[in-house]
This record gives C-alpha cells, structure tokens and sequence, in this order.
C-alpha cells in the first residue's frame, strides 16, 4: 500500500512512522521553504538537508514522483518539495492524508485518491474528503469523523504543564530570524532566545515566554512576519527527550490515521 501524506511537519511525522512501521510506504510533501518549528521530530528538514531520521526512521529528499516511488519502495520515506501535492497524479496512492494543519483547505479534494483523509479544521468528511481526525485535545482526540466537520479551532494551544498559550511564541517583527539557543536548551523567562533582523537593520529581540525546554525554534535565517509562530517552550524541564520525539498527539492522532487506512481503505 502507498501512501501520500501532504505536509512533512511534527504531526505529520508521528503519522508517517506509525504507517512505516505497519509495513505502508509513504511519500511526504511540503513546501520547499518548510516553516516547521520541532525541527528535531519534523521530516520536513529532509528537504533541506536531503535527509532526515526520527525516531530511527530515515526520511530522503527525492527529485521527481518517480525517484519518490522508488525510494518509499526501497524501505525509506520519500520527501518531495511539492507543495500542491502534484504527484499524486503520477504516484495513484491507495490513499492521501492531508496533514498540513492549516485549518482550512489547501487544495485537497476526494479526487486525489481512492480514499482521502483529513486532519482537523477546515475540512467536512463526506464533502471536501473521505473522512476526517480530530485534532483537538480532549475527549475526541483522534477520532475518525465519517460524516460533517472536526471541531473550529480555539486559537489556543494544548495545555502542557500547566500552560497552553504562553508556551507558543510569535515573531514581535518583520525580517530573518536568527537563533540564541538551541533545540534541547534551557532557558530562563525574559532570556532572548533569538533575534529578528529587520529590513533597516535592526535587531529584534525575541525573549522565552516562560522557563523550560526549547522544543522547537525555527530555522536560521528564515524570514518571518509579525506574528508567525517561531518557537515553541516545554515547562517540563526534566524530559529533554521530548524535544526529540514525537509527541503524545501525534502518536494518537499517527494510530487514528493508521486505523482509518487499514479499516476503511482495506475495507
């Protein structure tokens, strides 16, 4: 069986290692610029390094749909930068998932695919695709709607530690955003942890929300807007490992995915 997932992200990794190790072959795709912010757990970096490996599985950029077909035949996951997913068109996947997160849809229709699947807002299953996983923490995470839409999204981060919003940090600037800290650090509350150089030269200083672990922190030089996530803190100051595994949500949402190709693909 072959699998597309469209977006290279955290989320969408945790659903690609729970079909690769159920023996499915998978091919990602994103933009060519990924935007990921848990670079550590994120495929994506594939395409900006040729290879990625999480959790033990490796990830390898491929040129065209052809050397991705090869590749995800060979016991890898193929990465494209293909934004619009127009492989699909070569590759005829048994089903397409659609795990960007951009809670609305991106361009991902019924058609792509004999079965189409969709992560959260922005989709209704039964209209735009087959069918759609809640990604909302709570009671229905991970559940596999058949008919109507997920749950709107809240704008407010899951609570971790005791902290949902503060957790999640936004460029105060336009420009390229350059690192302080690294992926695993700890930081202190008000320590800069990156700066943003703006366009008439100044330095933007972007401070830690609260003190934890930086779990994720986008990449060197990419240029942001006002407003565009960049980081991410886990007040968990004791489990470095979590800022190089894939997270509680995405194992759930991987195995919710997982039962909806086997159930109703196969079925």
């Amino acid at each position: 069986m072959l699998v597309v997932i469209r977006g290279a992200g955290d989320i969408a990794t945790g659903i690609a290692l729970r079909l690769f190790r159920s023996g499915i072959k998978i091919v990602m795709t994103d933009l060519p610029q990924p935007t990921s912010i848990r670079r550590t757990v994120c495929f994506s970096e594939a395409i900006r390094h040729g290879s990625a490996t999480v959790e033990g599985v490796e990830a390898v950029l491929a040129k065209d749909a052809a050397e991705a077909k090869t590749l995800a035949e060979s016991g890898r996951v193929a990465v494209l930068a293909d934004p619009q997913a127009d492989c699909v068109r070569e590759l005829k996947p048994d089903a397409l998932v659609d795990a960007i997160l951009a809670k609305k849809n991106l361009g991902t229709s019924r058609m792509m695919a004999d079965k189409t699947i969709a992560l959260g807002p922005g989709f209704s299953a039964g209209k735009d695709v087959d069918l759609v996983v809640e990604t909302q923490r709570g009671h229905n995470l991970g559940r596999i709607i058949k008919e109507g839409p997920a749950a709107p999204n809240t704008g407010t981060p899951g609570i971790i530690g005791g902290y949902g919003k503060e957790r999640v940090i936004h460029s105060p600037a336009e420009g390229k955003l350059y690192g302080r800290v690294k992926i695993g650090d700890k930081v202190e509350k008000g320590q800069t942890i990156a700066v943003i150089c703006t366009e008439n030269g100044e330095e933007v200083k972007v401070e830690a929300t609260l003190t934890g672990l930086v779990r994720g922190l986008i990449r060197d030089a990419y240029p942001v807007t006002t407003g565009f996530k960049i980081a991410d803190i886990d007040p968990r100051e004791s489990e470095l490992a979590n800022c190089f595994t894939i997270s509680d949500k995405a194992r759930s949402i991987g195995g919710s995915v997982l039962e909806a190709v086997c159930g109703y693909v196969n079925g």
